[in-house]
């Protein structure tokens, strides 16, 4: 973990040492900001960037924050950006509303933004009169809804199901478990014997979850709003001999949760396809710089991945 944060430390210093608006062969400069580069679906989502980049011939900065809770850098990484007068910005909040100032300086600075995987706050929006020029991500309210039927199922209606929230107030992690209670809401036999936050982070998960469980030691499902922490509960569980009887469902479709789903550890997560993300925004971006309309909303496939869907394709 140091040494991953040590990389996002540098290339934060080099991106700051990148040209502006465009470099010495006129190309425009596109600046992502991640919520964090410790997490392998934001990996995917630079990685995706990185190719459209490559393909459209632009000058491409990525930095992030070392942890996703980090607001206050994410915002100090964008009014870097901006005083470096970058093209576009390409932001994943890290909250939804915090991040609002900051977008503002980019308007007032004339650099579109692009929100992607988070929406920002609409009303806090509003309130400061700023604009993010368009949104691309998946519905993770109907994620979350996904996940809870497929819950639902496994237990046949009935059981003592346990939610690991993301950050309290943050717009992803909101609408995950939204559509998760929806979705459970509609039968009486669920119980949700305890919904706590884990911030994103997996060995938060594996702490949260293991004194849930000695609270509920018959717990029979897990819902994480992402991998990082159903990870973490898969390590819980393995921890006091329970594998194979809690059935765990994880959202982001990492490859460590892939491998997990395969193995046993974990059922289910929802996949949202983060590199798809990263393209997009770049090519969004490009668009923007070149005077092109682009579309408010660019939405991005959103599927339940299972073991049958790993080992049949």
């Amino acid at each position: 973990m140091r040494i991953r944060g040590l990389v996002v430390v540098l290339a934060v210093l080099l991106g700051f040492q990148q040209c502006g608006r465009s470099d010495h062969a006129g190309r425009p400069t596109i600046a992502v900001v991640l919520k964090t580069l410790n997490n392998p679906f934001f990996m995917d989502m630079q990685e995706g960037a990185q190719a459209a980049a490559r393909k459209l011939g632009v000058k491409l900065i990525v930095q992030a924050p070392e942890r996703e809770v980090d607001v206050e850098k994410q915002m100090q990484i964008i009014e870097n950006l901006i005083q470096r007068k970058v093209s576009a910005i390409c932001v994943a909040p890290s909250g939804s509303k915090e991040i609002v100032p900051a977008i503002l300086k980019a308007n007032h600075a004339k650099i579109p933004v692009i929100a992607i995987d988070t929406r920002v706050d609409k009303n806090a929006l509003a309130e400061s009169g700023a604009v993010v020029l368009s949104f691309i991500g998946s519905d993770n309210r109907d994620g979350g809804r996904i996940a809870g039927e497929f819950i639902t199922q496994k237990l046949g209606g009935k059981g003592k199901v346990v939610i690991l929230e993301g950050i309290p107030g943050h717009e992803t992690g909101d609408a995950r478990l939204s559509g998760f209670r929806e979705a459970l809401a509609k039968f009486n036999g669920i119980t949700i014997v305890a919904s706590q936050t884990a911030n994103w982070e997996r060995d938060q998960g594996f702490n949260v979850f293991r004194n849930i469980l000695q609270a509920h030691p018959d717990v029979e499902a897990v819902f994480a709003c992402n991998d990082m922490m159903a990870l973490g509960t898969v390590e819980a569980i393995s921890a006091v001999q329970k594998k194979g009887k809690i059935v765990v469902v994880g959202f982001d479709a990492i490859k460590d949760s892939r491998a997990a789903i395969l193995n046993g550890d974990m059922l289910a997560s929802i996949a949202q396809h983060p590199e798809e993300m990263g393209r997009l925004a770049v090519e969004t971006a490009f668009k923007a710089v070149n005077g092109e309309n682009v579309p408010s909303e660019i939405p991005v496939r959103i599927e339940l991945i299972t073991k049958d869907k790993l080992t049949t394709h």
